[in-house]
């Protein structure tokens, strides 16, 4: 989301080189100098032709570079409001999990995200996209490590990611968008670290 935005603003800028380019082109008249005493026929003055004028539609480049702008400007703000940081991450492989969903590749618990929500798991470089569909670890086990372990890979994922299935390390983690599913707790250690809250 935040490569999107950058992107919305690269683009914005060069909409706003193209349109104050084609302002000054489109007001612009272009007269030759001579010297003061040759006279300037009228012929002489060249002025842009009707058509051409026309064909600089400003009001619309401005709104289009408006848009553009704002565009990146929500996309900025909702990726600077989901939480991001570093926490522990461990390890699991049930057979049902909290959505009713099968386990997989992409299944990972939280104690505090709503199932549903889809997060960027990143160690040493290597990331992966999980989806929350069950709930862990509990609240003993988010406490005894050294940062909170507020999520929970699956078995797959953590060999992916560490080349080893059962795991604990230290990841970044960026949530991507909220889930819209049941939370399994409201506080807790580690809840502000996963609310973006440091």
């Amino acid at each position: 989301m935040q490569k999107r935005a950058r992107q919305a603003i690269t683009m914005a800028m060069t909409a706003t080189t193209l349109v104050a380019g084609a302002a000054t082109a489109a007001q612009a008249s272009v007269i030759p100098q001579a010297p003061s005493s040759v006279p300037l026929s009228p012929v002489a003055a060249v002025r842009p032709a009707p058509a051409e004028a026309a064909s600089l539609d400003l009001p619309s480049l401005v709104e289009a570079f408006n848009a553009t702008l704002r565009t990146a400007y929500k996309d900025m703000k909702k990726a600077a409001s989901l939480p991001s940081g570093v926490s522990t991450a461990t390890s699991f492989w049930d057979a049902q999990t909290a959505s009713g969903k099968p386990m997989r590749y992409r299944t990972v618990a939280s104690p505090y995200w709503p199932l549903g929500t889809k997060v960027r798991i990143t160690y040493k470089g290597k990331s992966a996209i999980g989806v929350v569909e069950d709930f862990g670890p509990a609240e003993w086990a988010v406490a005894q490590h050294d940062i909170p372990a507020i999520v929970d890979l699956s078995e797959k994922m953590m060999a992916d990611l560490t080349g080893v299935a059962s795991n604990t390390v230290h990841v970044r983690f960026q949530v991507l968008e909220w889930g819209k599913g049941g939370v399994y707790r409201r506080s807790g250690t580690g809840y502000d670290l996963a609310m973006g809250r440091k």
